[in-house]
């Protein structure tokens, strides 16, 4: 099967039946990806009377309550609610579209003189310079691309985060949506300062209310840095953020 996108005066074919899901599931217990200190996901089993909410247990339907926190616990998506008291910044009134061009890009950090591991903008702009057409997202994966993304603990690691000159440089290209295999574009310990955040969405002299950063994404070795059509999947939740499912369809 084949559909076709249109963009930038240009059209792309891609397959509709081939989806490239790149998130990482929300499972319960302590083996799942989890950042920021955040209690594992939960589900519990609602009980009402002589009702149970488990067919295993007895009941007729399964029927439970489950605890999640978007921002330490698997793949999510931020809006700049992330970092302003607004009450109308919330993820579900920001992000109004769900189809986007995406290039995908494979970039090695680099160890700073305090040790830090840091994605570079001189590491990056050469990649993303290099795309048959300007993408609206962009799609980051970190390497060595280690299987152990997929359930590794990073509270208190201090994982590799982004140069702030990167995310000014994502501005002035008009990239309005980033997603990476990270738990945040920032340091994990910068006092507040949150600078690649703050570049993103220019916020608050200039907020780019409706772009957004994705984080905790996997993106398997055998789909290749290229031209994709993301498909930017997201709970409707009047949060800044909200668990989500990015998926790609390679364009050609």
């Amino acid at each position: 099967m084949s559909a076709t996108y249109s963009h930038h005066g240009r059209t792309f074919s891609f397959d509709p039946t081939t989806p490239l899901d790149i998130s990482l599931p929300l499972a319960p217990g302590p083996g799942q990806v989890n950042c920021w200190w955040a209690e594992p996901v939960e589900f519990e089993t609602i009980r009402v009377g002589s009702f149970v909410g488990s067919v295993a247990l007895g009941g007729s339907t399964n029927y439970q309550r489950v605890h999640v926190t978007p921002h330490g616990n698997g793949t999510h998506t931020e809006c700049y609610g992330h970092i302003s008291p607004a009450p109308e910044a919330t993820l579900n009134r920001c992000l109004r579209r769900f189809l986007f061009v995406a290039q995908l890009i494979s970039v090695a950090p680099r160890k700073q003189s305090n040790g830090d591991l840091v994605i570079l903008l001189a590491d990056v702009q050469p990649l993303l310079e290099a795309a048959a057409v300007a993408p609206e997202a962009l799609v980051l994966r970190t390497l060595p691309n280690e299987q152990a993304k997929r359930h590794r603990q990073y509270s208190g690691t201090n994982p590799t985060y982004l140069e702030p000159a990167l995310a000014h440089y994502l501005v002035a290209h008009h990239i309005e949506h980033l997603l990476l295999d990270l738990p945040s574009v920032d340091r994990e310990e910068d006092q507040g300062a949150l600078l690649a955040h703050h570049a993103f969405w220019q916020y608050p002299e200039r907020t780019r209310t409706h772009c957004t950063i994705t984080e905790l994404i996997f993106v398997p070795d055998e789909v290749p840095d290229g031209l994709y059509l993301l498909n930017l999947q997201i709970t409707s939740l009047e949060l800044d953020a909200s668990p989500s499912k990015p998926v790609l369809y390679q364009l050609t």
